[in-house]
């Protein structure tokens, strides 16, 4: 038994404003569509999902990658239904849901809940109960009530048997609202599952905002913890760079770069939160371009980086390790700097010093070593 998932987004929606198709607007750091898709893509039972478009947006469709077939939709809903619908011809589908991709809060129980009702009906579709009371306005005035009793809200996915929701389309006329307007004037009973309040279609711009509380709430907190450790050796020199702090010594730092060895240790405890690698895996030191850079650049870029993948910084520590020179008299603008550097408060930010007793590279004056933590939390 295969079952496909097809979403419906060639659709150019213009309430929700934005200079892009809602399904294309950001959401929680991702396309709106990216969200359903990954739901189906992780949902037992669901071999296949198509992606319905507008050939304008063939490129963006291509960005969210692999593992999606796209198709061109056509200039109502239901043209765009059935040419996914055409496109399974032949492939040995058996069920497919048709969901709309302006609809990110799907769920897997929703799915599993639409499956389950396939077993006994050829069709199947999410609602919730009308339980508001129901007016009829005219003018901007109340004229009169409706009985809300046995009325629903309809929602997607809606689920279908393949060949029989190929077959209502092929004969239907066009212009119905949604697929089991199709399917009931083919005579195909469709069977109410429990909808879900959350499953809301954005139209208006409000509801980015509602989506994106509901999402947060549905993830709660995530909280990353990076570590970093960096080591400079002395050369000749008259000072050297700590936390962007030009301080006063006899010697130099040997680097690629400034050899800001605390920036560098909080650079790459940023990197390690977020998994994305290192220093030189964003900034090569066989590149020459890197060649004296100022370590401001580095931490910059991952402080970017924090904010691209919807997180913020809620804390960051660095222990500079070394016999000379003091750090205590500076550590209050290297903290000030690091604080400008990455947009947070100066409280979020500590700079401390330790020696390692005269043991070690340290303790002979060798070099400075440093290690950092920061802390990320779900924007």
């Amino acid at each position: 038994m295969t079952t496909a998932a097809i979403i419906v987004a060639a659709g150019r929606g213009t309430r929700a404003g934005g200079d892009l198709p809602k399904q294309w607007q950001g959401l929680a750091g991702q396309p709106v569509l990216a969200h359903s898709l990954a739901t189906f893509a992780a949902a037992p039972g669901i071999d296949r999902v198509l992606l319905v478009i507008h050939p304008d947006d063939r490129d963006r469709a291509l960005a969210l990658g692999s593992g999606v077939e796209l198709v061109v939709g056509g200039t109502s809903r239901d043209a765009s239904v059935r040419n996914a619908l055409e496109a399974l011809a032949g492939s040995g589908t058996s069920r497919v849901l048709i969901h709309d991709g302006a609809r990110p809060m799907l769920t897997q129980g929703l799915i599993a809940r639409l499956l389950a009702a396939l077993d006994h009906a050829p069709g199947a579709a999410p609602a919730v109960a009308v339980t508001d009371a129901l007016w009829r306005g005219e003018g901007g005035k109340v004229v009169g009530t409706q009985d809300r009793t046995g009325l629903y809200r309809a929602q997607t996915p809606q689920a279908f048997h393949y060949d029989a929701l190929l077959a209502a389309h092929r004969g239907h006329p066009g212009g119905a609202a949604d697929d089991v307007e199709v399917a009931r004037a083919h005579g195909l009973d469709v069977a109410i599952v429990e909808g879900d309040e959350d499953n809301l279609k954005l139209t208006f711009p409000g509801d980015f905002a509602r989506a994106e509380r509901l999402l947060k709430e549905r993830r709660g907190m995530d909280i990353r913890l990076g570590n970093g450790y960096d080591v400079h050796a002395f050369c000749d020199g008259d000072h050297v760079w700590l936390c962007g702090v030009k301080v006063p010594h006899g010697k130099g730092l040997l680097g690629h770069s400034d050899a800001d060895v605390g920036m560098h240790a909080l650079t790459d405890a940023i990197y390690g939160a977020l998994a994305l690698g290192d220093i030189g895996t964003h900034f090569p030191p066989s590149d020459p371009q890197w060649k004296g850079a100022a370590s401001h650049i580095f931490l910059r870029h991952a402080v970017e980086m924090i904010a691209q993948h919807g997180f913020k910084l809620a804390n960051a520590d660095v222990t500079l390790i070394c016999e000379r020179p003091k750090i205590g008299p500076h550590a209050a603008e290297m903290r000030r700097v690091l604080a400008d550097i990455m947009g947070v408060d100066v409280a979020r930010v500590s700079v401390k010093a330790t020696t390692s007793e005269r043991l070690g590279f340290t303790g002979r004056e060798e070099g400075i070593a440093a290690v950092a933590t920061a802390a990320l939390v779900s924007a």
